[in-house]
């Protein structure tokens, strides 16, 4: 590994730690959403705490935490592996955020912004895809897993050399979410309406 790559993943690491999910909440006003809500600091939640101003802002910002580290590594011409490894950096800020604790959150919409780069069509299919879910189920984790899941098969069809970085990317969302699989197969995982109708009573 050159230094090159190593400055790339401490940076990606750096980008991702920085919680927006809580300094958007800090500029409205809005309960650390690291302690109310689901407890995630993620734009799901926001959206349940404070609306869908607020809720925007983390998605846009979460998705180019993930994307900016990515497509800059993609300009240095760094290979797809690391490009790989670059995107889990990222991510792994995000669920690790040095300045913030080590609290952090599910890394989905940051790893959602580190496959942008591959392609607006690969992205339009995921994003199809958890939008659809969420529709069908009701379910936010459901629909990130399964999306995650189809992310390495999409990425086969689209751009079959990112398939092996993109698979990575799926499988620590996928592990990320250990304790909404747990919640999903006993039957105990609330639904995103409900949430947001329990806070708004």
């Amino acid at each position: 590994m050159t230094p090159l790559i190593g400055i790339m993943l401490l940076g990606a690491y750096l980008c991702g730690s920085i919680s927006s999910a809580v300094l958007v909440s800090q500029l409205f006003g809005l309960p650390d959403p690291r302690k109310h809500g689901s407890g995630n600091p993620g734009a799901t939640n926001v959206l349940r705490l404070g609306g869908k101003l607020p809720a925007s802002l983390v998605l846009v910002f979460d998705l180019l935490k993930g994307t900016i580290p990515v497509w800059g590594s993609y300009f240095l011409n760094i290979e797809p592996f690391y490009l790989g490894l670059v995107a889990v950096s990222a991510c792994i800020g995000h669920i690790f955020p040095i300045f913030f604790g080590f609290e952090g959150g599910k890394a989905v919409a940051t790893a959602f912004g580190a496959m942008l780069p591959i392609g607006l069509d690969l992205g339009g299919l995921l994003f199809a895809s958890w939008i659809l879910l969420i529709g069908i189920t009701g379910y936010s984790s459901l629909a990130a897993i399964i999306t995650v899941s189809l992310a390495p098969l999409f990425t086969w069809f689209i751009k079959p050399l990112y398939t092996v970085p993109v698979s990575m990317l799926s499988i620590l969302i996928i592990l990320r979410h250990h304790e909404n699989i747990v919640r999903l197969w006993r039957g105990k995982e609330s639904k995103v309406w409900d949430k947001t109708k329990r806070i708004r009573e």
